[in-house]
């Protein structure tokens, strides 16, 4: 009798992790490595928000909070989805959880039986699929492609559906494409999704305020009323807050989705920190002065890179909408020659090349479920993201 379960074998490890750690290795050796590969923001946790944390300490908000989150949390998340969404959620409809990740794994294991199905776009986030996997489900995986900006096609969405698909996962601004549905876009999806009664929406807003020019976020529920019923809608502090390690997540949903998820949190981790929650309280119902400046930050450092990595020679690099990704083509670098002879035969040849050879830790787009592409978190100074493009460059124009 196996001691691990035979679940852990339909998991892989996740690859943005395994290429962290390869870039640490590598700085470890005495190397200088420029890590591009892990999405979380450079900046700060905002004065206002770590200060609210110090005043629930000294208040003694050390204690067990409850499973589903403090009350002053969830308020504060239902008047945030009123407020932003346009969408009428009860305090009682929302949970609160250890980051967005935790959020998702109990939504699929609290729905999931073995062969249930899940839509999921490519590219796509690496745990996604593993956490279906996990929970028993099939993954069903529809391509996108760089011409239609990496956005789920109707016809495509239709084609996948089956009478056993449960749910549709939908990330928008997408990691790792940057990929963001306009209210039009989504609505022809949901036309779809309305024809489909047994299909469920998990719908992840984590960079909803992450995007640039006059790009206007839209959610599901809020485009399409219909599915208010038949949609999780989850979002967090982790990334326009610069909160990665708080660890603060939420979503709302359906009454009998989100006790089932109460059930399930109560008897693996109970309430999230008590600490972090007061703190993300402070961070939906403080001052926001914080994000515009984020927003052009970010904004710029995507121009940046999207203009260098377009000069650079057999790459293709389109201008994502949100998030702090680009995610670049390098179909024109497969099959030439490095300097020292190596073949690139896939993405992994190429991001590990340029790992090697210039120090720049990318991460390859087949991990994402889409290639020959590669993954650049623009989370970085524009010195560092200046410095990482021209090694970039350097390295695409020694191969022949």
């Amino acid at each position: 009798m196996a001691f691990i379960a035979d679940a852990l074998s339909r998991v892989k490890p996740s690859a943005t992790i395994a290429v962290t750690q390869k870039a640490r290795d590598l700085k470890a050796q005495g190397r200088e490595v420029i890590s591009l590969s892990v999405g979380e923001p450079d900046f700060d946790t905002p004065t206002h928000i770590c200060d609210a944390a110090v005043e629930a300490i000294r208040r003694g908000e050390t204690r067990y909070t409850p499973v589903l989150g403090i009350p002053q949390l969830r308020e504060a998340a239902a008047k945030k989805f009123k407020r932003e969404n346009g969408l009428d959620y009860k305090a009682s409809d929302i949970i609160v959880a250890t980051g967005g990740k935790h959020i998702l794994f109990n939504a699929f294991l609290a729905t999931i039986n073995p062969g249930d199905e899940v839509i999921v776009p490519a590219p796509y986030w690496v745990s996604y699929p593993e956490m279906v996997a996990i929970c028993g489900g099939t993954n069903v995986f529809v391509d996108t492609t760089m011409e239609h900006g990496f956005k789920l096609q109707p016809e495509d969405l239709e084609r996948a559906i089956t009478p056993r698909t449960k749910w549709l996962v939908l990330n928008s601004p997408s990691n790792p494409s940057g990929a963001a549905y306009t209210h039009d876009e989504l609505k022809k999806v949901t036309d779809v999704l309305l024809r489909h009664p047994q299909v469920h929406i998990l719908t992840d807003d984590i960079y909803e305020h992450l995007v640039y020019g006059d790009f206007k976020f839209a959610t599901v529920a809020q485009v399409e009323p219909n599915l208010f019923e038949r949609t999780l809608t989850m979002n967090g502090v982790s990334k326009a807050y610069a909160m990665t390690g708080w660890r603060i997540g939420f979503a709302a949903g359906p009454a009998p989705l989100i006790k089932a998820m109460d059930m399930l949190q109560g008897q693996q981790t109970s309430g999230a920190c008590s600490i972090a929650q007061w703190a993300a309280v402070a961070a939906l119902e403080g001052p926001q002065d914080h994000l515009a400046t984020f927003r052009k930050a970010f904004q710029e450092r995507r121009d940046l890179v999207v203009s260098m990595l377009g000069q650079a020679k057999y790459l293709q690099c389109p201008s994502p909408e949100g998030a702090f990704y680009v995610f670049p083509s390098c179909k024109e670098a497969i099959g030439r020659k490095t300097p020292e002879g190596k073949v690139l035969e896939s993405d992994v040849d190429f991001v590990t090349a340029l790992l090697e050879a210039e120090g720049v830790a990318v991460v390859q787009g087949s991990a994402f479920g889409t290639g020959p592409n590669f993954r650049v978190s623009y989370a970085a100074s524009n010195a560092t993201l200046e410095d990482a493009c021209g090694k970039i460059q350097r390295f695409c124009a020694s191969l022949s």
